[in-house]
């Protein structure tokens, strides 16, 4: 476990999380158990970003990160922000996602211009990442930062990182995905699917899809990889206060999980089939 030692700032979105430097000199964005959106997000995020890199999907290290009730005493910044309150944050064991590099260095992008998109260097996983999110049932859209290269490859998995930590300046964009959040429905722990769920807001992604074989090798590793065992090892670590002790709700969450994972092909198609037409090229 690592150890909150400064908060650097609050970062955008509904769970209200911070960055923070950590114990091991990195930097994490730090999502807290009393988030306006619900305890089991944390759940969501760690059983989910794990997930994906078994898959080989270029997501950010993850890890829990204890947050000290003396740290939140000596930051005021430290809370939620609620209508009509300011709430301190909750004290104890945190999830943390590691933060691409030296904040006060590294620029980060969520939106890039087409001619840049297009010339994303893993683009072709933005299709892996869709057959995650089907199987998960992500119900929000595909959240993702674009940034150059300047890490070692250590701090990102799948993403192919320069060893040593140089950047060259020919070096293009590559894509992370992040926020696993919604995942399994949220806070509800079920698995309300719908054909334009999980898609990335733009259809450019997914120009390199020709049919269902551009899924296979992605789909091919849910059904041989994530086996019952993988589940119970990943879900192992994480503290039961993130789902309130309520075992019994994990095991149905992963049972659900694990008969979903035949049913991926199925869901692609009904996406296929909605007049957006997310795959543009799909012959």
């Amino acid at each position: 476990m690592l150890f909150a030692t400064e908060q650097i700032r609050r970062m955008r979105g509904g769970a209200q999380s911070h960055l923070m430097r950590c114990s091991d000199e990195n930097y994490y964005v730090v999502k807290f158990q009393n988030n306006p959106q619900h305890r089991r997000i944390l759940v969501n995020e760690l059983l989910g970003t794990r997930l994906a890199a078994r898959l080989g999907l270029p997501t950010a290290a993850v890890e829990i990160v204890h947050v000290s009730e003396e740290l939140i005493r000596l930051t005021p910044e430290l809370c939620m922000e609620m209508p009509h309150s300011r709430v301190p944050c909750e004290a104890g064991p945190q999830f943390g996602s590691r933060y691409p590099g030296d904040p006060r260095y590294l620029t980060l992008h969520d939106f890039l211009p087409d001619e840049q998109l297009r010339a994303v260097e893993n683009l072709h996983e933005f299709a892996g990442m869709l057959v995650f999110d089907k199987w998960t049932c992500n119900t929000n859209g595909r959240q993702t930062i674009f940034f150059r290269e300047e890490l070692r490859r250590s701090n990102m998995r799948g993403a192919g990182t320069v060893e040593g930590g140089e950047r060259s300046e020919d070096q293009g964009y590559k894509a992370a995905m992040i926020d696993q959040g919604f995942c399994f429905n949220a806070g509800e722990w079920n698995y309300p699917d719908a054909p334009l769920r999980g898609l990335y807001a733009r259809n450019r992604v997914y120009e390199g899809v020709t049919g269902m074989e551009s899924f296979a090798p992605w789909i091919e590793r849910v059904e041989k990889n994530i086996t019952e065992r993988v589940l119970a090892e990943i879900i192992g670590d994480i503290p039961p206060q993130w789902y309130a002790d309520d075992y019994d709700a994990v095991l149905r969450l992963l049972e659900q999980l694990y008969r979903r994972r035949t049913r991926v092909p199925e869901l692609i198609l009904d996406a296929k089939k909605t007049t957006r037409q997310p795959f543009p090229n799909w012959r």
